[in-house]
């Protein structure tokens, strides 16, 4: 009987979720641009993706991303949490790395757009106001543009992670930190011996969502370079996108998606097992 209060949202997420599922994986296995009908070409749409060079600098630049937004966002969140723990001023400090998550992904894109302008920007205008005679192509230079939006990115996630490993923080025993001190260890010593071994639950979750977030980050790109010049910012959602939306191919982007996913649930679920028998064995 109590399963019974279960089915609206359940009905919710196999509406929404499960079914639109089920609906691209079957596209992916056809030719179809929205309109005509769908015509069936097998593993064609998967095969091309293997020839089409395109494709290929969307994954170079996806694996770019997942690397860096796990040094960045997460290692930063990290060290921002350990080191506003405890400072004067620490909830200002705070506030200061959290005030970014509360903005839109699209409205970041629109701020750093500006600050990174070329001519108008105001980084460059810093620049110029400095004495320094350079102005250089933020968003439209390669692989600056890249990393531009990687910046951008970090800097809006960061207060993900910090608040994140500040959770993982606050739950830490006073215990052994306490004997770990009285042992004679300083603080560096504290934190890698006691503190870091026991945020492995927390570390498994903000890596596991930042290498999610990062694999289908579309909005800042998006807004910031539409994937170009050339796609050469482009990335695996940006590619689905275009592909889907702007060129009409439905097949084709469906397929896209689908690799996508699996790419994220394949490396999310071997990360997660491999962590959580590495804690079952500390334990």
């Amino acid at each position: 009987m109590s399963y019974v209060f279960i089915l609206p949202a359940f009905a919710l997420v196999v509406a929404l979720l499960v079914l639109p599922m089920m609906q691209n994986v079957y596209y992916s296995f056809f030719k179809w641009d929205g309109i005509s009908p769908p015509l069936f070409n097998g593993l064609k749409n998967y095969l091309a993706m293997f020839t089409d060079p395109v494709i290929a600098g969307s994954m170079l630049n996806t694996v770019i991303w997942v690397v860096f937004t796990l040094v960045f966002p997460a290692l930063g969140g990290l060290v921002v949490a350990v080191f506003v723990t405890g400072l004067r001023g620490e909830n200002f400090f705070k506030s200061v790395f959290f005030i970014p998550l509360t903005i839109s992904f699209v409205a970041t894109g629109i701020i750093w757009t500006y600050m990174l302008g070329r001519e108008l920007g105001v980084l460059n205008g810093v620049l110029a106001l400095l004495g320094i005679p350079l102005k250089p192509s933020y968003l439209t230079s390669v692989p600056l543009n890249t990393f531009s939006m990687i910046f951008a990115w970090t800097w809006q996630q960061l207060g993900t992670n910090m608040v994140m490993f500040l959770m993982g923080l606050g739950t830490i025993p006073r215990d052994p930190i306490e004997a770990c001190i009285i042992d004679g260890a300083n603080k560096w010593q504290t934190f890698v011996h006691v503190k870091f071994p026991m945020l492995a639950p927390i570390t498994t979750v903000v890596i596991t969502m930042a290498m999610v977030n990062s694999f289908k980050v579309f909005d800042i790109i998006y807004v910031m370079t539409r994937g170009g010049p050339y796609s050469s910012s482009e990335t695996l959602a940006i590619s689905m996108f275009r592909e889907t939306f702007t060129l009409f191919h439905m097949g084709y982007g469906a397929a896209i998606s689908v690799v996508l996913s699996l790419i994220v649930i394949l490396i999310s679920a071997a990360y997660i097992r491999r962590m959580t028998k590495r804690d079952m064995l500390y334990y």
